[in-house]
């Protein structure tokens, strides 16, 4: 499986400031917990799964998420947020091989 390449999206046209903006993100990540055998090995599959989710909106972080292997393979996650100005909001997606994996989206305010 191809990990990474995360996904974010926010709405395309121009909100009010004070607005709630919905943002959805997801990954492709196998999301292992390290507790599952392999159907034709009978080994255990290693653990491999996102540890953090941070997401941050011109500078203020908005969301800081720490996940487990219990979260299902290319998670999707969606929150709201309050626009104040236009601006990134920058997602973050941690795991436990250390890999980094970053998608922003701008929300513009009118």
């Amino acid at each position: 499986m191809t990990v990474g390449s995360p996904k974010i999206r926010v709405s395309k046209d121009p909100v009010k400031k004070g607005d709630m903006v919905n943002v959805k993100t997801m990954i492709q990540h196998p999301m292992e917990s390290g507790l599952r055998k392999d159907k034709d090995s009978g080994e255990v599959v290693a653990a491999h799964y996102i540890v953090s989710v941070k997401a941050v909106y011109n500078g203020k972080v908005v969301l800081d998420a720490v996940w487990t292997g219990a979260v299902s393979k290319n998670p999707f996650l969606g929150f709201h947020l309050r626009a104040e100005k236009t601006g990134p909001v920058e997602v973050t997606w941690k795991d436990d091989k250390g890999q980094e994996f970053k998608s922003s989206e701008t929300i513009t305010v009118a």
